[in-house]
């Protein structure tokens, strides 16, 4: 991946996507996920911007604005749960490319893509 460090990626592999009780994992597929899908989506977070640490208050304002961003293409809300660390995430519905440009707008190094039948894979923003 393009700018995203290997430390990065790797943390992004060991961590756990959920959103609606449904959960994904990078190279794997989920059959749950599958069941909330019907087409390409995505992970998305606002919180802590290029992977610096922000105040919780300051991450829940970018995540409302993030919400608003991507209204009526939610799927479901959740988290991102790696060691040590959770994010809260959208699962937005859309095609990959448009949802990197949100991505980059609210400084994020990466989404996670999901589609049905598919394993999730990481995607540089």
């Amino acid at each position: 991946m393009r700018a995203v460090r290997a430390t990065l990626i790797r943390a992004f592999r060991a961590t756990t996507f959920e959103a609606e009780g449904a959960v994904a994992r990078i190279g794997r597929r989920s059959r749950a996920l599958d069941a909330l899908l019907r087409g390409p989506a995505a992970f998305i977070t606002a919180w802590n911007p290029y992977s610096r640490p922000m105040p919780f208050g300051w991450n829940d304002r970018m995540q409302g604005r993030l919400r608003q961003a991507v209204a009526g293409r939610v799927i479901g809300e959740g988290w991102g749960r790696g060691s040590g660390w959770a994010e809260h995430h959208l699962l937005v519905a859309g095609a990959p490319a448009r949802l990197r440009v949100v991505a980059r707008r609210f400084r994020q190094h990466a989404i996670v893509i999901v589609a049905p039948g598919r394993p999730a894979r990481l995607l540089a923003a």
